[in-house]
Protein backbone atom coordinates (compact mmCIF):
# COMPACT_ATOMS: atom_id res chain seq x y z
CA UNK A 1 0.00 0.00 0.00
CA UNK A 2 1.51 3.30 -1.10
CA UNK A 3 1.31 6.30 1.18
CA UNK A 4 -0.64 9.10 -0.51
CA UNK A 5 -2.40 12.42 0.06
CA UNK A 6 -5.71 10.55 0.15
CA UNK A 7 -4.46 8.37 2.99
CA UNK A 8 -3.30 11.44 4.89
CA UNK A 9 -6.80 12.92 4.56
CA UNK A 10 -8.38 9.64 5.73
CA UNK A 11 -6.21 9.53 8.85
CA UNK A 12 -6.64 13.22 9.67
CA UNK A 13 -10.43 13.01 9.36
CA UNK A 14 -10.43 9.82 11.40
CA UNK A 15 -8.42 11.53 14.12
CA UNK A 16 -10.85 14.46 14.17
CA UNK A 17 -13.84 12.12 14.47
CA UNK A 18 -12.19 9.99 17.17
CA UNK A 19 -11.18 13.07 19.14
CA UNK A 20 -14.58 14.75 19.00
CA UNK A 21 -16.57 11.62 19.84
CA UNK A 22 -14.10 10.58 22.52
CA UNK A 23 -14.26 14.02 24.11
CA UNK A 24 -18.06 14.27 23.94
CA UNK A 25 -18.91 10.76 25.13
CA UNK A 26 -15.83 9.83 27.16
CA UNK A 27 -14.98 6.90 24.89
CA UNK A 28 -11.48 5.76 24.08
CA UNK A 29 -10.47 6.17 20.47
CA UNK A 30 -9.88 2.47 19.84
CA UNK A 31 -13.57 1.67 19.46
CA UNK A 32 -13.59 4.15 16.56
CA UNK A 33 -10.05 3.88 15.19
CA UNK A 34 -9.90 0.09 14.73
CA UNK A 35 -12.90 -0.13 12.34
CA UNK A 36 -11.76 3.05 10.60
CA UNK A 37 -8.30 1.58 9.95
CA UNK A 38 -9.84 -1.73 8.92
CA UNK A 39 -11.96 0.04 6.30
CA UNK A 40 -9.04 2.11 5.00
CA UNK A 41 -6.69 -0.85 4.83
CA UNK A 42 -9.27 -2.94 2.96
CA UNK A 43 -9.88 -0.19 0.39
CA UNK A 44 -6.13 0.17 -0.09
CA UNK A 45 -5.58 -3.59 -0.63
CA UNK A 46 -3.70 -4.12 2.60
CA UNK A 47 -2.48 -7.74 3.04
CA UNK A 48 -5.46 -9.64 4.45
CA UNK A 49 -3.38 -11.99 6.57
CA UNK A 50 -2.27 -9.21 8.92
CA UNK A 51 -4.94 -6.56 8.40
CA UNK A 52 -6.52 -6.65 11.86
CA UNK A 53 -3.19 -7.06 13.64
CA UNK A 54 -1.95 -3.82 12.08
CA UNK A 55 -5.21 -2.00 12.82
CA UNK A 56 -5.12 -3.13 16.48
CA UNK A 57 -1.44 -2.29 17.01
CA UNK A 58 -1.80 1.13 15.40
CA UNK A 59 -4.89 1.85 17.48
CA UNK A 60 -3.06 0.91 20.69
CA UNK A 61 -0.26 3.33 19.79
CA UNK A 62 -2.78 6.17 19.62
CA UNK A 63 -4.36 5.08 22.90
CA UNK A 64 -1.02 5.55 24.70
CA UNK A 65 -1.04 9.28 24.01
CA UNK A 66 -4.76 9.86 24.52
CA UNK A 67 -4.65 7.95 27.82
CA UNK A 68 -1.67 9.98 29.02
CA UNK A 69 -3.48 13.22 28.16
CA UNK A 70 -6.75 12.16 29.81
CA UNK A 71 -4.95 10.85 32.91
CA UNK A 72 -3.14 14.15 33.42
CA UNK A 73 -6.45 16.04 33.27
CA UNK A 74 -8.08 13.65 35.76
CA UNK A 75 -5.02 13.76 38.02
CA UNK A 76 -5.19 17.55 38.24
CA UNK A 77 -8.80 17.17 39.39
CA UNK A 78 -7.61 14.59 41.98
CA UNK A 79 -10.00 12.01 40.53
CA UNK A 80 -7.49 9.18 39.95
CA UNK A 81 -7.38 6.60 42.75
CA UNK A 82 -3.75 5.67 42.28
CA UNK A 83 -3.82 2.80 44.78
CA UNK A 84 -6.45 1.06 42.64
CA UNK A 85 -4.44 1.75 39.48
CA UNK A 86 -1.30 0.27 41.06
CA UNK A 87 -3.15 -2.93 41.94
CA UNK A 88 -4.79 -3.29 38.51
CA UNK A 89 -1.78 -2.33 36.38
CA UNK A 90 0.44 -5.42 36.92
CA UNK A 91 -2.38 -7.73 35.86
CA UNK A 92 -3.14 -5.49 32.90
CA UNK A 93 0.47 -5.64 31.76
CA UNK A 94 0.43 -9.43 31.95
CA UNK A 95 -2.97 -9.72 30.28
CA UNK A 96 -2.00 -7.31 27.51
CA UNK A 97 1.16 -9.30 26.76
CA UNK A 98 -0.83 -12.55 26.60
CA UNK A 99 -3.47 -10.88 24.44
CA UNK A 100 -0.79 -9.70 22.04
CA UNK A 101 0.61 -13.22 21.75
CA UNK A 102 -2.83 -14.56 20.89
CA UNK A 103 -3.58 -11.72 18.46
CA UNK A 104 -0.33 -12.46 16.63
CA UNK A 105 -1.10 -16.16 16.31
CA UNK A 106 -4.76 -16.24 15.26
CA UNK A 107 -6.40 -15.51 11.95
CA UNK A 108 -7.12 -11.85 11.12
CA UNK A 109 -10.73 -12.71 10.25
CA UNK A 110 -11.31 -14.16 13.72
CA UNK A 111 -10.09 -10.90 15.26
CA UNK A 112 -12.42 -8.98 12.93
CA UNK A 113 -15.45 -11.05 13.94
CA UNK A 114 -14.56 -10.76 17.62
CA UNK A 115 -14.28 -6.99 17.30
CA UNK A 116 -17.57 -6.78 15.39
CA UNK A 117 -19.44 -8.63 18.15
CA UNK A 118 -17.87 -6.38 20.79
CA UNK A 119 -18.77 -3.25 18.82
CA UNK A 120 -22.41 -4.33 18.60
CA UNK A 121 -22.50 -4.98 22.36
CA UNK A 122 -21.04 -1.53 23.06
CA UNK A 123 -23.62 0.02 20.71
CA UNK A 124 -26.43 -1.64 22.68
CA UNK A 125 -24.91 -0.52 25.99
CA UNK A 126 -24.60 3.10 24.84
CA UNK A 127 -27.97 3.20 23.07
CA UNK A 128 -29.91 1.93 26.08
CA UNK A 129 -27.56 3.49 28.66
CA UNK A 130 -27.09 0.13 30.36
CA UNK A 131 -24.97 0.25 33.49
CA UNK A 132 -24.46 -2.43 36.11
CA UNK A 133 -25.80 -1.61 39.54
CA UNK A 134 -23.16 -1.19 42.22
CA UNK A 135 -23.27 -4.42 44.18
CA UNK A 136 -19.82 -5.34 45.48
CA UNK A 137 -16.83 -3.65 47.01
CA UNK A 138 -13.52 -3.66 45.17
CA UNK A 139 -11.76 -7.02 45.57
CA UNK A 140 -8.39 -7.31 47.30
CA UNK A 141 -5.00 -7.20 45.61
CA UNK A 142 -5.35 -10.72 44.22
CA UNK A 143 -8.82 -10.01 42.83
CA UNK A 144 -7.67 -6.77 41.22
CA UNK A 145 -4.64 -8.55 39.73
CA UNK A 146 -6.91 -11.18 38.19
CA UNK A 147 -9.45 -8.60 37.02
CA UNK A 148 -6.70 -6.47 35.49
CA UNK A 149 -5.36 -9.50 33.63
CA UNK A 150 -8.73 -10.16 32.03
CA UNK A 151 -9.25 -6.51 31.11
CA UNK A 152 -5.76 -6.21 29.65
CA UNK A 153 -6.18 -9.43 27.67
CA UNK A 154 -9.49 -8.45 26.08
CA UNK A 155 -8.44 -4.84 25.49
CA UNK A 156 -5.34 -5.85 23.56
CA UNK A 157 -7.29 -8.28 21.39
CA UNK A 158 -9.65 -5.40 20.58
CA UNK A 159 -7.04 -2.64 20.22
CA UNK A 160 -8.72 -0.43 22.85
CA UNK A 161 -7.67 1.22 26.10
CA UNK A 162 -10.18 -0.82 28.05
CA UNK A 163 -12.52 1.96 29.20
CA UNK A 164 -15.65 0.18 27.96
CA UNK A 165 -14.67 -2.76 30.20
CA UNK A 166 -12.89 -1.08 33.11
CA UNK A 167 -15.51 1.60 33.85
CA UNK A 168 -18.46 -0.84 34.20
CA UNK A 169 -16.29 -3.15 36.36
CA UNK A 170 -15.29 -0.33 38.71
CA UNK A 171 -18.82 1.05 38.83
CA UNK A 172 -20.10 -2.44 39.72
CA UNK A 173 -17.58 -2.39 42.58
CA UNK A 174 -19.08 0.82 43.98
CA UNK A 175 -16.39 3.17 42.69
CA UNK A 176 -17.98 6.59 41.96
CA UNK A 177 -18.37 7.17 38.22
CA UNK A 178 -16.01 10.16 38.11
CA UNK A 179 -13.28 8.12 39.78
CA UNK A 180 -14.03 5.06 37.67
CA UNK A 181 -13.50 7.06 34.47
CA UNK A 182 -10.27 8.55 35.84
CA UNK A 183 -8.89 5.18 36.95
CA UNK A 184 -9.85 3.69 33.60
CA UNK A 185 -7.93 6.43 31.76
CA UNK A 186 -4.82 5.76 33.85
CA UNK A 187 -5.14 2.00 33.34
CA UNK A 188 -5.28 2.55 29.57
CA UNK A 189 -1.59 3.48 29.66
CA UNK A 190 -0.14 0.09 30.75
CA UNK A 191 -2.63 -1.77 28.55
CA UNK A 192 -1.76 0.23 25.44
CA UNK A 193 2.01 0.27 26.06
CA UNK A 194 2.28 -3.46 26.76
CA UNK A 195 -0.08 -4.46 23.95
CA UNK A 196 1.46 -2.15 21.37
CA UNK A 197 5.07 -3.06 22.18
CA UNK A 198 4.33 -6.79 22.27
CA UNK A 199 2.51 -6.70 18.93
CA UNK A 200 5.15 -4.47 17.40
CA UNK A 201 7.84 -6.99 18.34
CA UNK A 202 5.69 -9.94 17.28
CA UNK A 203 5.33 -8.50 13.79
CA UNK A 204 9.00 -7.85 13.16
CA UNK A 205 9.47 -11.28 11.55
CA UNK A 206 6.36 -10.97 9.38
CA UNK A 207 7.39 -10.44 5.77
CA UNK A 208 3.82 -9.90 4.51
CA UNK A 209 3.62 -6.24 5.57
CA UNK A 210 3.69 -3.04 3.51
CA UNK A 211 6.09 -0.14 3.74
CA UNK A 212 5.89 2.30 6.66
CA UNK A 213 5.31 -0.42 9.23
CA UNK A 214 7.42 -1.31 12.27
CA UNK A 215 6.27 -4.76 13.19
CA UNK A 216 2.48 -4.46 13.04
CA UNK A 217 2.58 -0.72 13.71
CA UNK A 218 1.63 1.47 10.75
CA UNK A 219 3.30 4.56 12.13
CA UNK A 220 2.09 7.27 9.67
CA UNK A 221 -1.52 6.53 10.65
CA UNK A 222 -0.64 6.52 14.35
CA UNK A 223 1.13 9.89 14.19
CA UNK A 224 -1.59 11.64 12.18
CA UNK A 225 -4.45 10.28 14.28
CA UNK A 226 -2.67 11.16 17.54
CA UNK A 227 -2.07 14.71 16.30
CA UNK A 228 -5.74 15.28 15.51
CA UNK A 229 -7.16 13.61 18.62
CA UNK A 230 -4.98 15.76 20.87
CA UNK A 231 -6.45 18.86 19.22
CA UNK A 232 -10.08 17.78 18.96
CA UNK A 233 -10.68 15.75 22.14
CA UNK A 234 -10.75 18.92 24.31
CA UNK A 235 -13.11 20.52 21.78
CA UNK A 236 -15.39 17.51 22.02
CA UNK A 237 -15.37 17.75 25.82
CA UNK A 238 -16.43 21.40 25.62
CA UNK A 239 -19.21 20.60 23.13
CA UNK A 240 -20.90 18.37 25.71
CA UNK A 241 -22.06 21.57 27.43
CA UNK A 242 -23.83 22.80 24.28
CA UNK A 243 -25.08 19.70 22.46
CA UNK A 244 -27.81 17.19 23.43
CA UNK A 245 -25.59 14.35 24.66
CA UNK A 246 -28.47 11.84 24.91
CA UNK A 247 -29.30 12.31 21.23
CA UNK A 248 -25.61 12.13 20.33
CA UNK A 249 -25.28 8.85 22.23
CA UNK A 250 -28.20 7.32 20.37
CA UNK A 251 -26.90 8.46 16.99
CA UNK A 252 -23.41 7.19 17.79
CA UNK A 253 -24.90 3.93 19.07
CA UNK A 254 -26.61 3.41 15.72
CA UNK A 255 -23.35 4.11 13.88
CA UNK A 256 -21.45 1.67 16.10
CA UNK A 257 -24.11 -0.98 15.57
CA UNK A 258 -23.89 -0.81 11.78
CA UNK A 259 -20.09 -0.60 11.88
CA UNK A 260 -20.10 -3.70 14.07
CA UNK A 261 -22.31 -5.51 11.56
CA UNK A 262 -20.01 -4.43 8.75
CA UNK A 263 -16.99 -5.76 10.64
CA UNK A 264 -18.84 -8.98 11.44
CA UNK A 265 -19.83 -9.76 7.86
CA UNK A 266 -16.98 -8.13 5.92
CA UNK A 267 -15.42 -10.33 3.26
Amino acid sequence: MEFSILLIIYFLVGGIFAGLIGGMLGLGGGIIIVPLLHYIFVTQAFPESSLMQVAITTSLATVIITSLSATWIHHKKQAVIWSTVSHLAPGMLLGAALGAMLADSINSDILRIFFGIFEILVAIQIGFDLRPESRLDLPGKGGLLLSGSGIGFLSTLLGIGGGTITVPFLHFCRVPMQNAVAVSAACGIPIAVAGCVALLLSGLDNSDLPSYTIGYLYWPAALLIIFMTIIFAPIGAKLTHYLPVKILKRCFSAILFFVGLQMLFAT
